[in-house]
């Protein structure tokens, strides 16, 4: 498996320290939060898109993936959110990157069926422009479908090899779901696996890896005996939590769990 972080770590950071955060620490990727506050955003103009791309590929790291905020299972029109995927889609093919994350972000009052219907369709549309331009579309587990038993209910109607999903492990352990039975759910789709760590189900401020309560030993090891070779993206979570540690003295730590849980698993 390959290592990475998200730039959620690190809001607003430059890409050139970002990539030397990397460098610095044995990260391969890079997860990249495609927000309007940070350097890299739906709207980045063409030269700026090549820029960043050549600052990756010089730096001989990769962009794992896009970050995305589109809400596939919300109720409303399907045109606003399939053009704001479209968006995502464009520039991650203009960056190299072949994933990009969606959320499921269905309202409480929406019926279950109703929900899911609405992403499978529009998961569906988005397929077609995904495989044009050979990126795939992950819906995360999160929110209204955080568990692998959720996502899946959305991403076998759709059925398509440019959608798939994106394990969160907080999300599903919330969610009360044990991790090989994520990972059985998840498998047949599995894009990349996001990693964290926090205190409690009600205390959900990131903490380095392996000082808190999630089952990441028993996800790597899952992931290990499946032999599952993606990547393991470091999402932690310090935009939404300023008091958070900063992330860049705690990657070299977290790269070194990392690592030893995976040569524990091997």
């Amino acid at each position: 498996m390959k290592l990475a972080f998200s730039t959620l770590g690190v809001p607003g950071l430059p890409l050139p320290d970002v990539l030397s955060l990397a460098t610095a620490h044995g990260y391969h990727g890079v997860e990249l939060r495609a927000h309007p506050e940070e350097p890299v955003r739906p709207d980045l103009p063409p030269a700026e898109r090549a820029e960043a791309a050549a600052l990756f590929r010089a730096a001989g790291v990769e962009v794992v993936g896009l970050a995305g905020y589109a809400r596939v299972a919300a109720a409303g029109e399907d045109e606003p959110v399939l053009a704001e995927i479209r968006e995502l889609l464009r520039l991650a093919h203009d960056l190299g990157a072949p994933f990009v994350r969606v959320f499921p972000g269905a309202g409480a009052d929406l019926p279950r069926e109703e929900a899911d219907a609405i992403a499978a369709r529009r998961l569906g549309a988005a397929a077609e422009d995904a495989a044009a331009l050979g990126v795939r579309v992950l819906l995360e587990t999160h929110d209204s479908h955080r568990t692998g038993a959720d996502a899946i209910r959305i991403l076998g109607p759709v059925g398509h090899r440019h959608v798939g999903a994106l394990w969160d492990v907080l999300h599903t352990w919330l969610g009360g779901e044990q991790p090989a039975d994520s990972y059985a759910a998840l498998a047949p789709h599995l894009g990349y696996v996001q990693v964290k760590d926090v205190a409690s189900a009600e205390d959900t401020t990131p903490l380095p890896l392996g000082a808190g309560v999630l089952p990441l030993a028993e996800c790597v090891d899952v992931l290990t005996r499946r032999d599952w070779d993606g990547w393991l993206c470091w999402e932690y979570e310090k935009r939404w939590y300023e008091k958070a540690a900063p992330l860049a003295g705690l990657l070299g730590d977290g790269r070194e769990y990392l690592a030893r849980l995976l040569g524990e698993a091997a």
